[in-house]
């Protein structure tokens, strides 16, 4: 079994500038192709909600509650991280290395009745930073 190079190591918690479809699958790592899933799953769900409905992460084994994704990242070769906010409005990051990756997509009812519900599925892999810091951050 021959390794894959090695990317250069991204920026913590920057997802990747460009769509990691166009790499060739030799090049990617494995905290690359996990986002890559990731970003195919939320999207795939995402179609599944309704008007009322957003996306949210929950948590296994933990009382931490949910985090209402924002943004994904990665930082090569092996490390995903999530960012959005917990059930109170708190900022919240969770750091994960892939061979611990499970997570559980969960539609949860949308934050205000004025406001439309939130997508993230069409800003993931299209060069977004995410966050108002412009780091991927919440």
């Amino acid at each position: 079994m021959t390794k894959a190079p090695k990317a250069a190591a991204k920026p913590a918690g920057k997802p990747a500038a460009k769509p990691a479809a166009k790499k060739p699958a030799r090049q990617k790592s494995p905290a690359e192709w996990a986002h890559d899933r990731l970003v195919m799953y939320i999207r795939d769900f995402e179609r599944e909600l309704d008007a009322e409905q957003e996306i949210a992460m929950g948590f296994a084994g933990d009382e931490a509650g949910i985090l209402r994704i924002e943004g994904i990242g990665f930082f090569d070769p092996d490390i995903i991280s999530f960012y959005g906010r917990d059930d109170s409005g708190t900022k919240t990051q969770l750091i994960q290395h892939v061979s611990q990756l499970s997570v559980t997509l969960r539609a949860v009812p949308k934050e205000g009745e004025e406001e439309a519900p939130r997508r993230i599925g069409f800003q993931l892999n299209s060069g977004w930073t995410g966050g108002d810091s412009g780091d991927a951050s919440a």
